[in-house]
This record gives structure tokens, sequence and C-alpha cells, in this order.
């Protein structure tokens, strides 16, 4: 396995962990309630999707037959998602004390966040794309599809 998809599924757990943390200290202070979507993103970006994210770079190309389209992207994309991910949360934290400051971490850290998303969705996609011009490929040449990857 990839360093990189070890880091994603290591920074989901992580967040699972900074998330359920943050939960359980709004419950014993009710009044921090106000920091909920710090904590909804914590979970539930921070925990599923960049589960997702490293289970798809592990999984996706072995079920097409074909290497990943870019390693680089790949790591781009787990720092982005990450420091995105962590902009946004603070700035969530910031937003009920100064909604200035709050805006503008939470939106600078949402935009690296997509950059990221989108650099994995482009970098499956042409992913894919491969892996189906080389069957197609092969195919026009009478051979038999080739095996997926193990």
């Amino acid at each position: 396995m990839e360093w990189f998809i070890k880091a994603f599924i290591r920074a989901s757990l992580l967040w699972f962990l900074a998330g359920i943390t943050f939960g359980l200290a709004i419950t014993m202070h009710p009044q921090w309630v106000i920091y909920r979507p710090a904590h909804a993103h914590m979970t539930t970006v921070g925990f599923l999707t960049m589960l997702v994210f490293g289970v798809g770079y592990q999984l996706l190309p072995r079920l097409f037959g074909h290497p990943l389209h870019s390693t680089g992207l790949a790591v781009a994309h787990l720092f982005l998602a990450n420091i995105g991910l962590a902009a946004l949360v603070t700035g969530f934290v910031f937003m009920p004390h100064n909604a200035t400051t709050g805006m503008w971490t939470a939106s600078t850290g949402g935009t690296l966040f997509t950059l990221g998303a989108l650099f994995w969705v482009y970098n499956l996609w042409r992913t894919f794309d491969a892996a189906d011009a080389r069957v197609r490929e092969r195919e026009a040449g009478g051979g038999k599809p080739l095996p997926t990857i193990q």
C-alpha cells in the first residue's frame, strides 16, 4: 500500500478521534453547542471523507486494472485536504467570536479542501480513462480483457 493511502486512512482516524473528543466536550459543556459545525465537519468530512479518499486510492485503480494516473496529485490532495479541513474547522470555531476572521478562515480552508477533492476526481477519472483505453485497444486486437491488478 502506498504511503499516501495509509496517510489518508491515518488522518481519517485522527479526525474521528478529534471529532468524538470534541463532541464529548460539547455534551459536557452545553454552551459549546455553538461549535457544532466544527464538530460535524471533523467527524463527517474528516473521518468519513478522508477514509473514502484513502480506500478509493487503494481499491479503485485495482478494480479497473490500471495504476493510478498521478501519485503527485494524490500527495498534493492529501496535504490540501487536511490543511484545508483544519482551516475550515478553525474558521467554524472562530465564527461565533469573530465572524470576519472565522468566515475568511473557513472559506480559505473550504477552498483548499475542494481543490484537493477536485484533484481526486481528476486523478481517478484519468486512471479510469486509461484503463478503458487499454481494454479497447486489447479487444480491438482480438485479445482477452486484462485481469485486475492484485
